[in-house]
């Protein structure tokens, strides 16, 4: 079971946990750079810094600032999906979407394969693999002293049976903007939002890369139609209201849902458009009203193959945790996607349940990982602060009243009203 104390002790040790220092080191070793400034910046299940880089001579005019992502143990498993994710970022910043420019290391490719290990006399060390040769897994090892000082790194405890852990590292650029978390949501930055999010889905029908079935993650728990696999997390919730409304919604999502998919249209999701993985700048309209505008997409780590109304679902349930009136924001979210990518009947008939699948995924993980990461839990239950109450109302209001309003508003877009 997925509660046992091994499995949760596991999991517990996957979080990397490397210090300003060493993070420093890794940037300089791998990547080349003099760093300057170094911050660490919040996350889920992975590490982030934000690095501010020295440049000179011929590199002076190229960036300075960078975000250094360090994966997961479990995550870097798969260096291979995490090489694709990079490859649609890089796509996708050709297209003309705001996403990250990635660095490459000094060995080439888009990542280096990082193993840390324990502390000798000269300091704690770390292993880069190089760019891999004709034929090889991976490449040749180099192997870095981070120097006295710098501390052990409790990620390399020995009790999981290794003392050495490995983690896929990427440099990318840093992204200007604000989360749209953080400043007011109308409906024009809605719908211009999610009409973003339907062009990104269908400019990734034109990304094509030898690795892309790595992207059919068929038990991926962020897949929205593995609502059915948050049963073995269940008990992260304890014997409450709360639980017996997400057994309710998985009943209902198994009978309704689960035996349409095969109605839906399948294409690649970014499956995490939430609203602290969008960055906005103030812009000026031509009427001289302050609005915002795209300045950065983030976190393709939770992509995989899933279907058009997905993206929807998702990007309805993060939209309604900030917002003043969460049930009126489905239909500017949809009237935006719509406005690019209309959707089926069958698809529109599933959008209620998708949403209230989202909220359970988010709100029963959430629990999860704070019972494995507790010193993580202010992030982890950013959506719990609302999400539990905005699933309850909409149980509460009930379905066919929620659609009306959604449907009605994403309606008014045909004359212009909303807007």
């Amino acid at each position: 079971m997925m509660s046992s104390e091994d499995d949760q002790r596991s999991q517990a040790l996957a979080k990397p946990a490397f210090s300003e220092a060493q993070a420093c080191a890794l940037v300089e070793s791998e990547f080349g750079f003099q760093v300057s400034e170094i911050q660490p910046l919040p996350s889920y299940d992975d590490q982030n810094f934000r690095v501010r880089v020295s440049r000179t001579g011929d590199a002076a005019g190229g960036p300075t600032e960078y975000v250094l992502k360090i994966s997961n143990t479990e995550s870097s498993k798969t260096p291979d999906l995490i090489e694709v994710q990079s490859h649609v970022a890089m796509f996708l910043h050709e297209a003309g979407f705001p996403t990250a420019s990635v660095c490459r290391p000094k060995g080439g490719g888009v990542t280096s394969l990082v193993s840390v290990g324990p502390g000798e006399a000269m300091g704690p060390w770390i292993r880069v693999s190089l760019a891999p040769g004709p034929g090889e897994a991976v490449g040749p090892w180099i192997r870095v002293s981070l120097g006295p000082g710098s501390g052990t790194l409790p990620s390399f405890r020995p009790d999981s049976g290794s003392r050495t852990k490995s983690h896929v590292v990427r440099l990318l650029t840093f992204l200007p903007g604000r989360p749209v978390a953080e400043v007011p949501v109308g409906p024009r930055l809605l719908y211009e939002i999610r009409r973003l999010a339907a062009t990104l889905d269908k400019t990734l029908e034109e990304f094509h890369h030898p690795k892309l079935r790595c992207l059919r993650r068929e038990n991926f728990i962020w897949n929205l139609k593995n609502v059915p696999l948050l049963e073995k997390y269940l008990d992260a919730l304890g014997q409450d209201r709360n639980r017996e409304l997400v057994e309710q919604v998985i009943r209902l999502f198994k009978d309704e849902v689960t035996a349409k998919l095969s109605h839906f249209r399948e294409c690649v999701n970014h499956g995490d458009l939430n609203d602290h993985n969008i960055l906005v700048e103030p812009s000026e309209s031509a009427s001289g009203d302050a609005v915002f505008r795209v300045s950065g997409i983030l976190d393709f780590e939770d992509m995989s193959y899933g279907c058009y109304v997905f993206e929807v679902a998702i990007a309805i349930m993060y939209m309604m945790i900030e917002s003043r009136d969460p049930l009126g924001v489905g239909g500017h979210v949809l009237a935006g996607f719509e406005s690019v990518i209309p959707l089926t009947p069958a698809e529109r008939d599933a959008l209620f349940l998708l949403v209230c699948g989202r909220f359970c995924q988010s709100l029963v993980m959430a629990a999860h990982s704070c019972r494995l990461h507790p010193r993580n839990a202010e992030y982890l239950m950013i959506t719990a602060k609302t999400g539990w109450k905005h699933l309850q109302q909409m149980f509460a209001v009930g379905r066919e009243a929620v659609e009306e309003i959604w449907f009605s508003t994403a309606k008014s877009y045909e004359s212009g009203v909303s807007l």
